[in-house]
């Protein structure tokens, strides 16, 4: 790890972005160390909003998270003229860890933000003119989004496995790459850990969350997106080795949605989501492209829709995808429709939702044994967002995986890699369809290649 560590120290606390929510500043070379060796309020505040800058940078850019992963899980196509291996490597492979923007992406920025809260935690003991109850929301805060990013990079590596302790010397030795098993630990940990201090932290935090956190911006309210994220990390706990799932992990979902802000009588978009703005100096939403110059919609999003009563397409699907007006082919590959879901380069992207929280109970439910209770919540979902008629209680747990797997792939639709997360850990990847022979289903991204030439034996799947 100690090439990721370098970078870090290198590139200092914050990324040179501001926002219109949170004023934060470009903390350039000395920030790291200047925020370990001499704290102040104003410091730690700016740390603690740069947090939620920092886990935002790999969202919503054209070879981030959500477009990346939508590539891999056929939710989306990305036919830019400029750059041929939003094809060749994502959709033909192999996942190249010497290509940064794509097979080696999604791995260093995460970090980054894990090392900044890690600072941002040891400040905390130091600084004075802060609370003891500020400094517990601060902790709760931190090490929430610090498991928020683990998970990030455990969602793109997976039995690869992943480093955890990047708060060492940047000049020493690389962090040891745990288990996966290990990784989903130590992020149940620190939600947990962070659980107990905003319990502790008062009745607000010393630091503004912004816009995407309207509602959940106070200690209190922030802990029912802590046990969101646990419920979500808990039900991927409970799926880790596919086909085996582990009822214990699925009763701890249970147990963190109850703390949660999961509800069949609040809207659906109820949640928290990285906001974006086209103010001087901010990050866009580049997931916006109203005109299907690159990123487009999988046609199979169009032929899988299943239909209303009534006769229409599924109403995520109507209100998600619309026609392009032509048909675009681009190396063989064919597409005519694209994406309404984010209105403009100011749309925000989901990070959790109510939506999501309601089948991630229906999952948890069926498999501890309420399986009226599952199909409560995945009717209410697909009734209430899809329009749809109700489904009768299917079968057996695989007839029970397909229904949830649909629900799933239209209420969640191009948000956070969703589908190609939920077919690989509920082993239904042969799901996703190749439209060349030449195509091939990718199961995780690989190491990048500076972390793999930092290591002696270089861990699996290296360059």
């Amino acid at each position: 790890m100690h090439t990721i560590q370098r970078r870090l120290a290198l590139l200092g606390l914050l990324a040179a972005f501001g926002c219109s929510d949170l004023t934060v500043p470009d903390f350039n070379n000395s920030g790291l160390d200047d925020l370990r060796n001499n704290p102040t309020r104003s410091k730690v505040i700016q740390a603690s909003q740069g947090l939620l800058v920092g886990t935002r940078l790999m969202m919503g850019a054209q070879n981030a998270y959500v477009s990346l992963l939508g590539i891999l899980g056929r939710e989306s196509y990305n036919f830019d003229p400029a750059d041929p291996r939003f094809i060749t490597e994502m959709l033909i492979g192999p996942l190249d860890g010497g290509s940064p923007a794509f097979g080696g992406n999604l791995f260093a920025q995460p970090y980054r933000n894990i090392r900044n809260a890690n600072t941002l935690l040891g400040a905390l003991d130091a600084v004075a003119g802060v609370t003891d109850e500020e400094k517990e929301a601060i902790r709760g805060f931190a090490k929430t989004i610090m498991a928020l990013d683990y998970l990030l990079v455990l969602n793109t590596r997976d039995n690869l496995g992943a480093p955890i302790d990047v708060s060492g010397d940047p000049t020493g030795e690389p962090a040891p790459i745990a288990s996966k098993d290990a990784v989903l630990a130590r992020v149940a940990q620190l939600l947990d850990e962070g659980q107990a201090h905003l319990q502790a932290g008062g009745s607000a935090f010393p630091f503004s969350l912004g816009a995407g956190f309207t509602g959940f911006d106070t200690p209190a309210t922030f802990l029912q997106v802590n046990r969101a994220i646990k419920a979500r990390a808990d039900v991927y706990t409970a799926t880790a080795v596919p086909g085996a799932p582990v009822v214990a992990r699925y009763t701890d979902a249970l147990q963190a949605l109850a703390g949660s802000f999961v509800s069949t009588g609040a809207s659906l978009d109820l949640g928290v989501y990285h906001a974006y703005s086209t103010a001087s100096g901010d990050l866009q939403n580049e997931l916006f492209d109203p005109t299907g110059r690159a990123i487009l919609a999988h046609p199979a999003l169009t032929t899988d829709a299943q239909l209303q009563p009534g006769g229409a397409r599924d109403a995520r699907y109507l209100r998600k995808v619309a026609p392009l007006g032509e048909v675009k082919t681009v190396q063989n590959i064919s597409t005519d429709v694209l994406f309404q879901i984010y209105t403009s380069n100011e749309a925000p992207i989901p990070i959790i939702r109510n939506e999501e929280l309601l089948l991630l109970r229906a999952e948890a439910r069926w498999f501890t044994g309420d399986k009226p209770g599952a199909m409560a919540d995945l009717n209410f979902v697909r009734q209430t967002s899809g329009g749809l008629a109700p489904i009768a209680q299917p079968a057996t747990d695989a007839a029970f995986i397909d229904a949830l797997l649909y629900e799933r792939r239209y209420s969640l639709m191009f948000e956070g890699g969703h589908r190609w997360i939920d077919t690989r850990r509920l082993n239904r990847q042969t799901l996703l369809p190749l439209a060349l022979a030449s195509h091939t289903r990718q199961p995780r991204f690989p190491f990048p290649e500076a972390e793999c030439l930092a290591r002696v034996p270089a861990p699996a799947e290296c360059p």
